[in-house]
């Protein structure tokens, strides 16, 4: 592999999700581990799964691998480190200055921000600090989804920047006393990812044109930030060889090689290594031992069975949400499960049996236009652009609390709308507004990939409470959108997962904490399923055979143990792009038997 020549110290691997990041940097890590190298792996994704891989206990501290000598783990928790860093913030002013202005401390530090900015301190840590990371020879990060990676890459020179210019409400950083340290750390960060001979960032795509272009965008955004030395890794890319008088494998290889062929121009000059196929999930250490191997993946001559699947279609379910009339419809899960085109899918059925639907995204990676591929009545579309929204906000409060300032008082104004933190309620207010219109029409939005989103839903749990607190007595009635997304009348949230062990896993960890939020899970979408596909049609390719009698067990977990309602997505030979393909996508009920090489 060429992205393993000579490997530097820090290794970060990151794309769009879905693309198999962890896989490929938890199977670089046992490689280099096997080495004689001292590795530690490190997740700076929320939403992290690097546990589940390895099927151990990781979290917030550094774990040693079993039977992996050499390798040792970190999934840094954004939530405990929120709650570290407030303490540390927070416990040597208590007790000396006023409670009223303790309390104040503690709630300028209980938003979103705080907790990513909390979670950045630990990860630029890793890059700067020695003494912390003598042990070991290389570092790996495999980091969160793309949107979430370019803005964790850009805070060292944004936060730098911002304290550069010393003024401003930085209240989500501490008190004005700690910021020196802070500065220099940061830069010592930005330092460190734009030397190539100390950090390898590693592009991660699938053969297909929308992660190819996103991998794309990223390389530009990088390298714009100057992070211009970058590899890349084309993961999943389906056999030729398997593709022979099996029209489903026919059609999934055409669409790769097409996608490859037609490659973006800013990644034909990258190192570039193509990783195939595998038939087996990569969970386990055997399991990733084999992913940056080359050759045929093992196949089982165990007898086949006739098994049958009869689970509800897609259309199935819209045909309970139909009868609202009105509501929200989140779609959530980890990135790469398809919840673009699923939402896509819902608002297109929705719109096409006469209902008035908003189809909106909070993903920064999301790709609704490209997937819709024309207009349709009773459907409109729209986006909420976290830069867009964050300068409207600005301009907003300029016109408001500006208006009445003198030239000094403004310049301090615009200098605290200068803060990152300016996005957290810039977005959020968005997201309010899209809530409060699924009253009159139906709203389909399309949600980022898990761990933005609970941080979304953190902070619109942090506003339920603050509204609470000060209606606190007057008995009044009162809605925040935190009360609008418990409420299944008004909001029904739809897991989209895929019949895959690690993404199941996600989507019941995801389940548990919405659950804790008090917003229940209405129904689960396994999506892109080889078993559902194969009542359809003829499946004759081993390694989609094996992959479809490898969904059984996670098809069966969901329908009797995750799910009150659920759907089941077959993997189409084309592209669900355009209306007609995404009601079909609605449409297909798997409801036929199938032959599988084992149960």
């Amino acid at each position: 592999m060429k992205f393993l020549e000579q490997a530097p110290r820090f290794l970060f691997f990151t794309g769009k999700g879905g693309v198999g990041k962890t896989s490929i940097a938890c199977a670089t890590a046992i490689q280099l581990a096997s080495a004689e190298k001292r590795v530690l792996l490190v997740s700076t994704d929320p939403a992290s799964n690097v546990g589940q891989v390895f099927g151990i206990e990781i979290g917030n501290s550094i774990t040693a691998i079993p039977n992996v000598p050499n390798l040792s783990a970190l999934e840094i928790d954004p939530q405990a480190a929120a709650q570290a860093y407030r303490d540390r913030i927070v416990g040597p002013v208590r007790g000396v200055l006023p409670d009223s202005v303790v309390k104040g401390i503690e709630e300028q530090l209980s938003g979103a921000c705080t907790t990513e900015i909390a979670a950045f301190d630990e990860f630029t840590a890793l890059l700067t600090d020695a003494v912390l990371t003598q042990n070991y020879d290389h570092i790996i990060f495999d980091t969160a989804p793309t949107g979430h990676t370019i803005r964790l890459l850009q805070l060292p020179g944004a936060w730098s920047g911002f304290l550069d210019a010393g003024k401003g409400d930085a209240s989500c950083l501490g008190p004005l006393a700690g910021l020196e340290k802070q500065r220099a750390q940061y830069k010592e960060a930005v330092d460190a990812l734009a030397d190539p001979t100390r950090t390898r960032l590693v592009l991660v795509a699938r053969a297909q044109s929308s992660t190819l272009r996103e991998a794309a965008r990223t390389h530009d955004e990088l390298s714009a930030i100057g992070l211009s030395k970058q590899y890349l890794v084309i993961n999943g890319v389906f056999p030729p060889s398997e593709s022979a008088q099996d029209p489903l494998a026919s059609a999934i290889c055409q669409r790769e090689q097409a996608a490859l062929t037609s490659l973006p121009a800013a990644l034909l000059a990258l190192p570039t290594d193509h990783i195939p196929l595998k038939a087996f999930d990569l969970v386990g250490l055997e399991a990733l031992r084999q992913l940056l191997v080359a050759g045929a993946p093992p196949r089982t001559d165990v007898v086949p069975e006739v098994i049958r699947i009869d689970a509800p279609s897609l259309s199935q379910l819209v045909d309970q949400i139909a009868a609202d009339g009105h509501g929200l419809v989140m779609l959530m899960g980890k990135g790469g499960v398809g919840k673009t085109t699923l939402a896509t899918a819902v608002a297109v059925e929705l719109a096409h049996r006469g209902l008035s639907v908003h189809l909106t995204t909070s993903d920064p990676a999301a790709h609704l236009i490209e997937t819709l591929h024309g207009t349709l009545e009773n459907l409109s579309v729209s986006r909420i652009d976290p830069y867009e929204v964050t300068e409207r906000y600005r301009a907003q409060v300029l016109a408001s609390k500006g208006a009445k300032l003198d030239a000094q008082g403004r310049a301090l104004l615009e200098e605290d709308l200068r803060s990152p933190c300016t996005e957290e309620i810039a977005v959020f207010q968005a997201f309010s507004r899209v809530i409060r219109e699924a009253g009159k029409k139906f709203v389909v939005m399309d949600t980022a990939p898990t761990g933005h989103t609970l941080l979304l839903l953190d902070a619109t749990g942090a506003y339920h409470r603050d509204i609470a607190r000060q209606m606190e007595g007057a008995h009044l009635n009162f809605t925040t959108p935190m009360m609008q997304l418990q409420d299944p009348k008004q909001t029904k949230v739809l897991l989209v997962t895929l019949a895959e062990t690690t993404p199941v896993l996600e989507a019941a960890s995801l389940q548990a904490d919405l659950q804790r939020a008090g917003i229940a899970p209405w129904a689960w979408v396994i999506n892109n399923s080889v078993a559902a596909a194969s009542t359809t049609s003829t499946v004759t390719s081993p390694l989609l055979q094996q992959r479809a009698n490898n969904e059984l067990r996670e098809i069966e977990a969901v329908a009797t143990r995750h799910a009150r309602r659920y759907a089941l997505v077959p993997l189409l030979k084309d592209e669900p792009v355009g209306v007609d393909r995404l009601l079909q996508l609605a449409a297909n009920s798997p409801s036929r038997a199938f032959t599988s090489k084992e149960i």
